[in-house]
């Protein structure tokens, strides 16, 4: 195809997906049946990965809980139950321990089988600006809240490509977009999630499994306790959001296939402002909107084992 051809295609592309992005503000997305699906969720013990379990569970999809919490497991899985899960499976998996990873992956594609839907959601913060955080803590962060990725990806999409069928959901953070005072190491960790996701989610896409499906999830600080202490400036532009709002907002998401989730939806705007306004603007625009936090925000968030 030659340049001129191409460039028409595009041009005509692009009216039209604007003009469907403008037709489903007052038309709403279809939702896809996923009753009989097998849904994966790391960090499932507790917070968002609980309240997501029991969405999917109501639903009537199969329920694969991973986390280092047995006992938080086990509450999550008697509440999916109640919530319509046809089945709940939990197993104790330490996400950013590469092996234990591919060893419990196994396992669950022998008892359970293959996996349709994968969700990311393990997540830890150390609370601290970086010359104080510790070597170890730093490694932590990256290996749960991005490396982990790596290799869930690697245990469970070959089956989805084989079957073009599936759908990956990383539950990154706005901090993944826009860097935040004093959280330098969660900050590269979720920038590292978010170019991951939608890297693999281009990938997909050249190489013709548009049938797996990508949902990149950013929201702004969630009151699920990995953040307490944390306030906001301006509560109505940008609250601290709840959890069961959270929740709801991501399976939609799923259901219909969006790519990009970002909460609250004044985020969209400030993530485009980031992009564009000149430099020296950024950190005023960020100060204005209490996005710079300060560090007693972290006093209560020595939380390195501990999972969204």
């Amino acid at each position: 195809m030659n340049f001129f051809l191409e460039t028409i295609q595009v041009i005509l592309l692009s009216i039209w997906y604007n003009v469907e992005a403008f037709l489903h503000l007052f038309v709403p997305m279809k939702k896809k049946n996923i009753a009989g699906e097998v849904v994966l969720i790391t960090g499932a013990g507790s917070g968002i990965g609980r309240l997501m379990a029991q969405e999917f569970a109501a639903l009537g999809t199969v329920l694969v809980l991973w986390d280092i919490n047995q006992e938080g497991m086990k509450e999550t899985a008697r509440l999916a139950k109640q919530s319509g899960a046809s089945r709940v499976h939990y197993y104790l998996c330490d996400c950013s321990d590469k092996n234990e990873v591919y060893r419990v992956a196994d396992q669950v594609k022998r008892e359970v089988g293959d996996v349709d839907i994968l969700v990311n959601n393990a997540g830890i913060v150390t609370g601290k600006k970086f010359m104080d955080a510790p070597d170890s803590l730093m490694e932590k962060t990256l290996e749960v809240n991005s490396m982990a990725h790596f290799w869930t990806y690697k245990a469970f999409l070959p089956a989805m490509i084989a079957n073009n069928h599936g759908h990956l959901v990383s539950i990154a953070s706005t901090a993944g977009l826009i860097a935040v005072n004093g959280l330098a190491d969660y900050c590269a960790s979720k920038f590292a999630a978010v170019g991951f996701a939608e890297s693999v989610g281009l990938e997909l896409l050249a190489t013709g499994k548009d049938g797996v499906k990508t949902t990149i999830v950013c929201p702004y600080f969630i009151n699920t306790g990995m953040f307490d202490g944390c306030q906001t400036k301006w509560p109505t532009l940008l609250p601290i959001l709840n959890p069961d709002y959270v929740a709801k907002k991501i399976i939609h998401a799923v259901l219909t296939d969006q790519v990009f989730l970002l909460l609250p939806k004044s985020m969209y705007l400030i993530a485009a402002l980031k992009n564009v306004l000149p430099w020296k603007l950024t950190p005023l625009l960020g100060s204005y909107l209490g996005l710079t936090i300060k560090v007693d925000c972290h006093t209560n968030l020595s939380l390195h084992f501990k999972l969204q």
